[in-house]
């Protein structure tokens, strides 16, 4: 058991255990193909700033991030969610916006990946205009609705003139 406790033990075992993780992980970088045309990842790798150091650039992502729905969460952005997923999409904004493309290119990404259901504010065409117009439809209905209501109940009730006097009868008997 003295052996394993020895100094230069621990340190043979230290590189040896560096080796065996460090070893697979330079080969798979120098043996890494080249991004096929047309991918959304650059081949060569960008320099992206960390969070904090560039603010107008952490303004776009967290402007983008709002806008985004995060696909694990139930109707949170991926800038409100703390699921790891919501983390890896806003890094890929970051990455995507730091490397030159728009925010519009970056919505397009995201909806060709996965599809409308993906923005938190639907494009305002097709059925989706219903989305938009609804509330509106429904406001001018209740309003409306109101409006009679409040009428009929601040209408001066009709008066009916009641008398005392007798009515004449009939007489042709």
């Amino acid at each position: 058991m003295n052996a394993v406790r020895s100094p230069a033990r621990r340190v043979s075992l230290l590189l040896l255990l560096f080796g065996y993780v460090a070893l697979p992980t330079v080969s798979r970088a120098s043996t890494a193909q080249p991004a096929p045309a047309g991918s959304p990842l650059p081949s060569q790798p960008i320099a992206v700033p960390l969070p904090g150091t560039d603010s107008l650039l952490d303004a776009r992502v967290k402007a983008v991030s709002s806008r985004l729905r995060c696909p694990v969460c139930q109707g949170e952005s991926i800038q409100d969610s703390p699921a790891e997923l919501s983390t890896q999409m806003k890094a890929l904004v970051r990455e995507q916006l730091a490397s030159g493309k728009t925010e519009k290119d970056v919505f397009d990404y995201f909806v060709q990946k996965y599809g409308q259901w993906i923005l938190l504010e639907p494009k305002a065409e097709g059925i989706n205009l219903l989305v938009y117009w609804l509330p509106v439809l429904f406001l001018v209905i209740g309003g409306g609705g109101i409006v009679i209501a409040v009428r009929r109940w601040t209408r001066p009730a009709t008066t009916a003139v009641i008398t005392d006097a007798p009515r004449p009868t009939d007489s042709t008997t």
